[in-house]
């Protein structure tokens, strides 16, 4: 069921997600041999930039924080309308959500959280929507990505802790914490991370945002 919690007033808000970034000299590592050395980061940051620009889009989501301390990404990021978080824990993935969680609800205490892969340029407002409405029902749940090892989305509710436990097999961390898969048909795009060539094609047979598109499909000839 859907119904809000009656002691958290901001429960019925719509999501606030929290967008992890590294900064681009260092993202997407895997994709140099696809993209090649010059174009990767420039790729990087047209994942990001449709990433967040479909979670903007999403009807579900409030706001969104980028939790980044690349001034290039950040510039761009903010000019989508994504609120940029400096990485101030500079302790990897995990700590930076925990940091970007910590920033959203030092401005909205019981706000409801997820956190979601920035390499997801396929990803379609709709198909986040109903992640969104599917996590509602439980106090923390995930999403499993595209190979079912990894994870590209995990949320929290209102009052509980994210305890994001990204990076590697973190489907199995994920679901040892407690936290409950999601399990949806047609929901593809949320799923579709980009490491490596073969994971871009992956997603381009999905449908590439505007961005990645611009920059990608020149280069792929």
């Amino acid at each position: 069921m859907n119904a809000t919690h009656p002691t958290h007033p901001d429960a019925a808000d719509g999501w606030s997600l929290v967008v992890p970034l590294k900064p681009l000299s260092r993202a997407k590592s895997r994709l140099a041999a696809a993209a090649g050395a010059r174009l990767r980061p420039r790729l990087a940051l047209a994942f990001a930039e449709d990433t967040v620009g479909a979670v903007l889009a999403c009807s579900r989501v409030r706001d969104v924080a980028v939790v980044t301390d690349d001034p290039a990404a950040a510039d761009a990021l903010a000019a989508l309308g994504a609120r940029i978080v400096p990485d101030l824990p500079a302790a990897g993935l995990n700590a930076a959500l925990a940091h970007g969680v910590r920033a959203v609800r030092s401005r909205r205490p019981c706000a409801r959280v997820a956190a979601l892969n920035a390499d997801l340029p396929a990803l379609r407002p709709g198909e986040l929507a109903r992640v969104l409405d599917a996590a509602r029902d439980f106090p923390r749940a995930f999403l499993a990505d595209a190979a079912e090892i990894g994870t590209t989305f995990l949320s929290a509710g209102p009052g509980v802790e994210l305890e994001p436990a990204f990076g590697g097999a973190s489907r199995l961390r994920h679901l040892s914490s407690g936290a409950r898969e999601i399990r949806l048909a047609g929901v593809d795009s949320v799923r579709r991370d980009v490491d490596t060539g073969e994971d871009l094609a992956a997603a381009e047979a999905l449908g590439l945002g505007p961005r990645t598109t611009a920059r990608w499909l020149p280069a792929a000839g």
